[in-house]
Protein backbone atom coordinates (compact mmCIF):
# COMPACT_ATOMS: atom_id res chain seq x y z
CA UNK A 1 0.00 0.00 0.00
CA UNK A 2 1.21 3.49 -0.92
CA UNK A 3 -0.03 6.90 -0.17
CA UNK A 4 1.28 9.72 -2.98
CA UNK A 5 0.27 13.49 -2.21
CA UNK A 6 0.07 16.01 -4.72
CA UNK A 7 -0.68 19.72 -5.06
CA UNK A 8 -2.28 21.77 -8.01
CA UNK A 9 -3.59 25.48 -8.41
CA UNK A 10 -6.76 25.92 -9.60
CA UNK A 11 -10.17 28.39 -9.25
CA UNK A 12 -12.85 25.85 -9.43
CA UNK A 13 -13.86 25.23 -5.74
CA UNK A 14 -15.64 22.65 -4.67
CA UNK A 15 -18.84 23.88 -3.46
CA UNK A 16 -19.87 20.55 -1.71
CA UNK A 17 -18.72 17.14 -0.74
CA UNK A 18 -18.79 13.92 -3.27
CA UNK A 19 -18.43 10.59 -3.09
CA UNK A 20 -17.83 8.46 -6.01
CA UNK A 21 -17.09 5.07 -6.97
CA UNK A 22 -15.93 2.28 -4.41
CA UNK A 23 -12.57 1.06 -3.39
CA UNK A 24 -12.35 -2.48 -5.04
CA UNK A 25 -10.54 -4.84 -8.19
CA UNK A 26 -10.05 -2.78 -10.76
CA UNK A 27 -11.80 0.51 -9.52
CA UNK A 28 -11.36 3.24 -6.78
CA UNK A 29 -13.64 5.78 -4.93
CA UNK A 30 -12.98 9.72 -4.80
CA UNK A 31 -13.90 11.88 -1.94
CA UNK A 32 -13.67 15.67 -2.27
CA UNK A 33 -14.30 18.48 0.48
CA UNK A 34 -14.54 21.76 -0.07
CA UNK A 35 -11.47 23.52 0.83
CA UNK A 36 -9.05 26.07 -0.71
CA UNK A 37 -10.19 28.20 -3.10
CA UNK A 38 -7.24 28.48 -5.21
CA UNK A 39 -5.40 25.05 -4.33
CA UNK A 40 -6.47 20.97 -4.57
CA UNK A 41 -4.53 18.79 -1.89
CA UNK A 42 -4.86 15.18 -3.53
CA UNK A 43 -3.80 11.97 -1.46
CA UNK A 44 -3.53 8.84 -3.34
CA UNK A 45 -3.98 5.60 -1.48
CA UNK A 46 -2.94 2.74 -4.21
CA UNK A 47 -2.47 -0.76 -3.56
CA UNK A 48 0.14 -0.46 -6.80
CA UNK A 49 3.09 0.71 -5.86
CA UNK A 50 5.92 2.58 -8.31
CA UNK A 51 3.00 4.39 -10.17
CA UNK A 52 3.80 7.75 -8.88
CA UNK A 53 4.76 9.26 -12.51
CA UNK A 54 1.47 7.96 -13.85
CA UNK A 55 -0.40 9.12 -10.71
CA UNK A 56 1.29 12.67 -11.55
CA UNK A 57 0.47 12.59 -15.09
CA UNK A 58 -3.28 11.55 -15.01
CA UNK A 59 -3.70 13.89 -12.29
CA UNK A 60 -2.05 16.68 -13.32
CA UNK A 61 -3.87 16.60 -17.12
CA UNK A 62 -7.20 16.83 -15.01
CA UNK A 63 -6.50 19.65 -12.79
CA UNK A 64 -4.96 21.39 -15.65
CA UNK A 65 -8.15 21.18 -17.43
CA UNK A 66 -10.87 21.36 -14.70
CA UNK A 67 -9.29 23.76 -12.32
CA UNK A 68 -11.14 22.00 -9.28
CA UNK A 69 -10.25 22.63 -5.96
CA UNK A 70 -10.33 21.80 -2.06
CA UNK A 71 -9.42 18.42 -0.73
CA UNK A 72 -9.38 15.50 -2.66
CA UNK A 73 -8.97 11.53 -1.14
CA UNK A 74 -8.73 9.04 -3.88
CA UNK A 75 -8.51 5.28 -2.42
CA UNK A 76 -7.39 2.81 -5.18
CA UNK A 77 -7.21 -0.95 -5.75
CA UNK A 78 -5.62 -0.78 -9.57
CA UNK A 79 -7.78 1.28 -11.12
CA UNK A 80 -6.84 1.62 -14.94
CA UNK A 81 -5.79 5.33 -16.09
CA UNK A 82 -9.13 5.99 -17.99
CA UNK A 83 -11.23 5.11 -14.77
CA UNK A 84 -9.55 7.13 -12.38
CA UNK A 85 -10.47 9.88 -15.10
CA UNK A 86 -14.22 8.61 -15.26
CA UNK A 87 -14.51 9.09 -11.31
CA UNK A 88 -12.91 12.13 -11.35
CA UNK A 89 -14.94 13.85 -14.00
CA UNK A 90 -18.11 12.40 -11.99
CA UNK A 91 -16.91 13.75 -8.94
CA UNK A 92 -16.29 17.17 -10.34
CA UNK A 93 -19.98 17.48 -11.60
CA UNK A 94 -21.16 16.59 -8.08
CA UNK A 95 -19.10 18.65 -6.24
CA UNK A 96 -19.22 21.69 -8.26
CA UNK A 97 -23.07 20.89 -8.87
CA UNK A 98 -25.88 22.83 -6.68
CA UNK A 99 -28.53 20.99 -4.98
CA UNK A 100 -27.04 17.45 -6.00
CA UNK A 101 -26.41 16.16 -2.74
CA UNK A 102 -30.02 17.25 -1.42
CA UNK A 103 -31.86 15.67 -4.05
CA UNK A 104 -32.55 19.24 -5.52
CA UNK A 105 -32.89 20.50 -8.98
Amino acid sequence: MQTIEFEFPGGRPAIQRAHIGVVGSGDLEVLITPGSADLASVRVRTSVDGFDEIWRNVLSRFFTRYGLTGSIEINDFGATPAVVSIRLLQALDQSTAVGTSTGEH
